[in-house]
């Protein structure tokens, strides 16, 4: 259970759109992103955003000056979190993105960008809230194609 004074909590109250847990979920997805997925380039960082929980990296760029993160658009974000929800809730993924008033990809744009607006995410000059507008439908991915696979 998070804290209810930590800042993502606060956040979830104060906009009151989003359940605590979907916050939760982007994070775990952006994991699923780096590690299973093996998404995201190393990018430079929008130096005005300032995101004091976030590890440092070690990384840099080609000429070892200025440090980079891995970075993932707002479409592989949202390919990892189809992914992730398959994997963790499977044919009950969309059921439980609604409990947590998650309708379509849009909001995860509008819980990414309300974690950037309070510094728990970054972004580049090249992100925007509209690039999860519409990048995969709950029904047809979620639902409709969502097939149980046995083990061999």
């Amino acid at each position: 259970m998070l804290d209810p004074n930590h800042p993502i909590a606060k956040l979830a109250r104060e906009d009151g759109r989003y359940q605590v847990d979907a916050y939760a979920f982007v994070f775990d997805a952006l994991n699923h992103a780096h590690t299973v997925m093996e998404l995201g380039g190393a990018s430079p960082v929008d130096e005005t955003i300032d995101a004091p929980e976030l590890p440092p990296t070690d990384e840099a760029d080609e000429e070892g000056a200025e440090p980079v993160e891995r970075h993932v658009t707002g479409q592989e974000l949202c390919a990892a979190i189809r992914n992730h929800a398959l994997d963790q809730y499977g044919y009950m993924a969309k059921c439980v993105f609604n409990s947590w008033g998650i309708h379509k990809t849009g909001d995860f744009g509008n819980i990414v960008f309300n974690l950037i607006e309070i510094g728990q995410m970054r972004k580049t000059e090249h992100d925007r809230r509209e690039d999860f507008d519409d990048v995969f439908d709950f029904d047809r991915e979620l639902v409709e194609q969502f097939t149980i696979t046995l083990p061999e």
